[in-house]
């Protein structure tokens, strides 16, 4: 597979393992990765695995980039520098795992009031791949009328739900699924679970 260009939200969602681990996957199939993460998504980072994040360079490479011969770009809320934010980049598209529902609300009306919601909307205005990867519950009905909203734009709503029939039997293999049906979404080839009827 060519490289490709793709650009990855991570959100003060809970879950951020899940973003974590989609840009590993697309860093080892060689593509180019702008990453964008929330202030709460840095909290997260350390609330929910315990990693210490001080020192954000030494932190994405260790955990993010590591040996993998993709390229990751980081750009911070403030940065609109950032080439995803402009329709002339040819940007294959954006998955945002976690994405929370603040986010979810902030795209849906077009906000745009920090980078990853203004290369959201590019995605949006562009026709491009954009895919959510809500994690909340119990939805009200502000948040399934936003996600309506968005799907009626064309934007691919993925719950964090894992699947049970390829009888999970530890952590990675719940998040493997949920990260490999993100993939799938966006059509970049991956090996992260047992499909139905293999």
């Amino acid at each position: 597979m060519s490289q490709q260009k793709w650009a990855v939200g991570i959100t003060g969602a809970s879950g951020a393992i899940y973003g974590v681990r989609l840009v590993q996957e697309l860093l080892r199939a060689g593509h180019i990765v702008h990453l964008i993460i929330t202030e709460a998504g840095w909290q997260v980072f350390h609330d929910e695995l315990d990693w210490e994040t001080d020192d954000r360079p030494t932190f994405l490479q260790e955990k993010l980039k590591q040996d993998f011969s993709g390229e990751l770009h980081y750009w911070g809320l403030r940065d609109f520098n950032c080439p995803a934010a402009s329709g002339s980049y040819r940007c294959d598209g954006m998955i945002v795992v976690p994405c929370s529902m603040g986010t979810v609300s902030g795209i849906a009306h077009g906000a745009s009031g920090n980078l990853l919601e203004r290369v959201a909307d590019v995605m949006i205005k562009e026709g491009r791949r954009l895919v959510l990867v809500p994690r909340e519950t119990p939805l009200n009905a502000i948040h399934l009328e936003n996600m309506l909203q968005l799907s009626r734009l064309g934007v691919k709503i993925l719950p964090a739900m894992p699947g049970y029939y390829q009888k999970p039997q530890t952590m990675d293999d719940l998040i493997n699924f949920v990260v490999g049906k993100a993939l799938d979404a966006i059509d970049v080839p991956h090996s992260l679970f047992r499909r139905w009827g293999e």
